[in-house]
């Protein structure tokens, strides 16, 4: 949830850092801070509360020629423990400011290594668990604690991290050693860039991307040290440890707003391109296909029940994997947020599929969700948009969304993505089991991959939305109702619109309406309703036919997105919203789009912004 760079190699280190933590600063935004080894018994650190651009005004102010130097780092925060002040701000040092150190995730027994330090009249200059690790190290560094660490930075982070609880990345420096950076990663994002004469640190491969593609993931309870010349990656202990390199797929354009004023508007007229990446490879010689098949074809017949499990908006996605999966396998699904997973004790064994969704392979929810069903011997499949993340080294098998970077805090083309990988988990099971026959699971594969045309169909006409946002940037609540598949995209329509504009907005299965939600409606209350298909389910749509008359008659304003062709709808609809026709369960991948675009420009006229809506962060690292 926060930004990390490190730097070590020929080129100004603070140029390095800064650049990538503007890539960086949709993970945290709290307050940012850098770090630069300058020489012998250098360490010039600045930090500010706020966005970035506050820290590069300090730096003029200052005068960045006293962070001459080749070694650096940085952090972009989003609060945990601490107010976002400068105080609280990374990097941290110890009491002689030899070592700095930046941090993502939370220590959890940080509370007890305060008061040991404090008690040995160690002084504290921030509220925050970060600085703990600071003064930890340099006592082991300097021996003050015994053991064999003196002296010796890589050894002194592994004797640290042996002592901490909880889920972290922390990158560290020292005065001694202005040549290298050493850190280490537990259940949260770290990777290493490779370059020529250079090497890179950061939380989000996109921070070096501008320098090299060659990349290294860690794995946890990793230890990396960095010199110019290359890596070095042990355990805790000490002792060699394997890791995994790969070539990023993307390029630096691909995080770059390309003329759009914002990211997410660039994001949302991606989404063909990143359906469309997440189908192709799938469906080889008639099959479909995993990215990393770890579960054979017999593992998935002996399946016998489904656990979704996912956060935010991945959750929604979640629930249409449920209408797909029952659909085409005839397998009993259960959708769980993560959060909620583990602690109510669910009844998983080794015939248990669980599908962990995951933008970024790093939610901590759905990480610890993963955990607790393997060590419940269930299966895992992780569906997840970052190549070699925790979730799917944790996972039995992967499947890929090829989505891109994505910058915008709010979720857009990764949720499409996310739908279309839910899709092929169950033409996967649905072709081992045997529940569809070759050619059918080849039809719905075809089906699915006109999507990225259908999409593009709707990207053309969304001025319809743009124009109905304008209307109700002064509204003070949105409901949104839907039925089937058109459920959870109401609810995903409902989110967006809580990040994005900070109105309040609900999602309801349409049918509980007379069971409570319709006291609700009001004169003028703007009612955005998710149609299904008047062919592929007639009875739903004649009750949700009614479902908004019954609302038109109470005075509220409809918002109605409906299939092409469906003039039933058009005397109860007070604006109208038009998608192609579909199929009934890939409908969310169309109906969707015009709700991200309604979001985005109700927020747009609010003033806010739509790329860093505020007290949120792209990946959310700790429980």
């Amino acid at each position: 949830m926060c930004g990390i760079v490190g730097y070590v190699g020929h080129r100004p280190a603070l140029d390095v850092v800064l650049d990538g933590l503007r890539r960086l600063e949709y993970r945290g935004y709290d307050s940012a801070g850098v770090a630069v080894l300058t020489g012998a018994d250098g360490l010039a650190v600045e930090r500010r509360a706020g966005r970035l651009a506050n820290l590069e005004a300090r730096l003029d102010e200052v005068g960045r020629e006293a962070f001459a130097g080749t070694t650096g780092m940085g952090h972009t925060r989003w609060a945990t423990h601490g107010p976002p002040v400068d105080r609280n701000s990374h990097p941290h040092r110890d009491g002689r400011g030899r070592v700095a150190v930046v941090h993502n995730g939370i220590i959890e027994n940080f509370a007890a290594l305060r008061r040991e330090l404090e008690g040995a009249g160690v002084e504290f200059s921030s509220d925050t668990d970060t600085e703990t690790v600071a003064h930890l190290v340099a006592r082991a560094y300097d021996g003050v604690d015994g053991g064999d660490t003196e002296g010796d930075l890589p050894a002194s982070l592994r004797a640290v991290c042996r002592r901490l609880d909880g889920a972290f990345t922390l990158v560290v420096t020292h005065v001694d050693e202005p040549d290298r950076i050493v850190a280490a990663r537990r259940s949260s994002p770290l990777v290493v860039g490779i370059g020529s004469g250079e090497m890179f640190l950061a939380s989000d491969v996109a921070a070096f991307i501008e320098h090299t593609r060659e990349a290294v993931e860690l794995g946890q309870d990793q230890v990396v040290t960095i010199t110019r010349d290359g890596y070095e990656v042990t355990d805790l202990h000490g002792e060699p440890s394997r890791v995994r390199a790969f070539t990023v797929d993307w390029d630096l354009s691909a995080a770059e707003k390309g003329g759009h004023e914002y990211f997410m508007l660039k994001e949302i007229e991606e989404q063909p391109e990143a359906l469309a990446n997440t189908l192709r490879g799938h469906f080889v010689d008639g099959r479909i296909v995993l990215d990393e098949q770890r579960l054979t074809d017999q593992d998935l017949r002996d399946v016998d029940k489904v656990f979704v499990v996912a956060c935010g908006t991945a959750y929604h996605s979640a629930m249409v994997a449920k209408y797909a999966i029952e659909h085409w396998c005839r397998l009993p699904v259960e959708v769980e947020l993560a959060s909620e997973f583990r602690y109510r004790d669910p009844v998983l064994d080794r015939d248990t599929l669980v599908v962990a969704v995951s933008q970024s392979g790093e939610t901590a929810d759905t990480l610890e969700a993963v955990r607790h069903a393997r060590g419940q011997k269930a299966r895992v499949l992780a569906v997840c948009n970052t190549n070699g993340a925790q979730i799917p080294r944790e996972s039995d098998a992967v499947l890929y969304t090829h989505a891109g970077p994505e910058i915008g805090v709010a979720s857009t083309k990764t949720f499409l993505a996310q739908i279309a990988a839910n899709y092929l988990v169950g033409l996967a099971l649905a072709q081992a089991r045997g529940t569809k026959y070759p050619d059918e699971v080849a039809r719905e594969f075809n089906e699915l991959a006109a999507m990225p045309s259908a999409v593009r169909q709707v990207l053309g006409t969304v001025e319809t939305a743009r124009r109905v946002a304008a209307s109700l940037a002064d509204a003070k609540a949105v409901l949104f109702l839907g039925r089937h598949v058109g459920y959870p995209v109401a609810l995903e329509g409902a989110l967006k619109l809580k990040e994005l504009a900070y109105m309040h907005a609900e999602g309801f299965a349409a049918g509980e309406l007379k069971h409570g939600p319709i006291a609700l409606i009001e004169e003028e209350l703007p009612v955005v309703v998710v149609m299904p298909s008047p062919k592929g389910r007639a009875v739903l749509h004649a009750k949700l036919v009614s479902n908004i008359s019954e609302i038109q008659a109470r005075g509220a304003r409809t918002i109605v997105i409906a299939e092409e062709g469906d003039e039933t709808v058009r005397p109860f609809a007070d604006s109208l919203i038009e998608v192609p026709a579909v199929p009934t369960l890939l409908q969310p991948l169309v109906s969707t789009v015009p709700l991200q675009v309604l979001a985005a420009e109700i927020a747009r006229a609010r003033g806010y912004d739509v790329d860093k809506p505020r007290n949120l962060a792209k990946s959310v690292t700790v429980e």
